[in-house]
């Protein structure tokens, strides 16, 4: 059963910094572009950050652009999204999410911004940015 689980949401204060992880099981994503994705209360979800299965290419919301790195460590099965800065704006649930395809669909690089570039889901984690 493939799974993936996000750790390290929690509540900081405005400008202040969270690492989130995600760390799959059940299959390797080491050839697969990853993606994180959040959902504001009372909101739709939207696109974070997404990265190719080389972590050589990444691509960023213009909201979190500067503020926000995604990186991965395929020896660990792990997507990681480093968040500085934080702004109460950015409370939500975060999500990451993964291509079952190897090297990632061939529309990927276009658009790694859409939910149906992704296959598998996490749960989400909640981060909570106080002002």
């Amino acid at each position: 059963q493939v799974q993936l689980v996000e750790s390290g949401g929690g509540l900081v204060q405005a400008g202040g910094s969270l690492r989130l992880s995600c760390t799959a099981s059940g299959r390797s994503f080491s050839t697969s572009p990853m993606g994180w994705f959040r959902q504001p209360p009372g909101k739709d979800r939207e696109f974070v950050a997404a990265i190719s299965w080389s972590g050589g290419t990444t691509y960023y919301a213009d909201s979190v652009k500067g503020r926000f790195t995604i990186s991965r460590e395929n020896a660990k099965n792990t997507v990681y999204l480093q968040m500085n800065s934080l702004k109460p704006e950015d409370t939500a649930v975060y999500y990451c999410a993964a291509d079952s395809a190897t090297g990632g669909r061939s529309w990927w690089g276009l658009h790694p911004e859409l939910s149906r570039a992704y296959d598998y889901w996490g749960q989400g984690t909640q981060v909570t940015v106080s002002s």
